[in-house]
């Protein structure tokens, strides 16, 4: 129940949503610095900031509810049931390079369209850390069953997690979805994958196998 919900989660849940009501009652010209631009030298746009990486992640489209309901759903939903089995610390880590990792990506992209093809506006949005957890919960439960809610299908917590990244590398190279960061959703996976196996000292960072056994003369 959202009372009940492991302080981490709730913390992120509720900046979220003041951030928000904030954007709602301000105006995007006083929160603007705060979403994440492209960078491009020697251009009069707005400019990157460092900080963006993660101010990015906790602004949303206030012209568009369903954008950050689906969001905080998913943070709900699956940032819980992490939270209990890492701790608050390993959980909060995980969220933030999700978050940071999803923005690199995208400044990578956007930066290189702008320089090329101009008119590339700012990104926001908790979507790169929600599709980090996404993909730690199919990895953790990957034999959960999870609901779709369109349309309302039930599967396997690693069949959701494959069906979602297929869809957004098709989404993202086809260009179908125009105005959505789908190259932050997979660097939000990617950079979560990256966590997971660090963690677990598996490649590319830890032994590419088991150690050899050492033979005595």
């Amino acid at each position: 129940m959202p009372f009940n919900l492991p302080r981490v989660t709730k913390g992120l849940l509720i900046a979220n949503i003041v951030c928000f009501c904030l954007q709602l009652a301000l105006g995007e010209q006083r929160y603007a610095f705060l979403e994440l631009w492209p960078y491009v030298a020697g251009s009069d746009m707005q400019w990157f900031r460092p900080w963006q990486l993660v101010t990015y992640a906790f602004l949303h489209d206030p012209t568009n509810f369903a954008h950050i309901a689906f969001n905080m759903l998913a943070l709900f939903m699956f940032g819980a049931p992490l939270e209990y089995t890492w701790g608050e610390k390993r959980f909060f880590n995980y969220y933030m390079v999700c978050v940071v990792g999803a923005g690199i990506c995208q400044l990578l992209l956007t930066s290189w369209m702008a320089a090329n093809t101009g008119g590339i506006g700012a990104t926001m949005g908790a979507s790169g850390g929600v599709f980090g957890l996404l993909l730690a919960y199919g990895m953790l439960f990957p034999n959960q069953r999870v609901m779709l809610l369109i349309p309302p299908i039930p599967m396997k917590a690693r069949t959701l997690v494959i069906v979602y990244g297929a869809i957004e590398l098709l989404m993202g190279f086809t260009g179908l979805q125009p105005g959505v960061a789908h190259f932050a959703h997979l660097g939000g996976m990617l950079f979560g994958w990256l966590m997971i196996r660090y963690w677990r000292g598996q490649p590319p960072f830890g032994r590419r196998g088991p150690p050899r056994p050492r033979i005595v003369r």
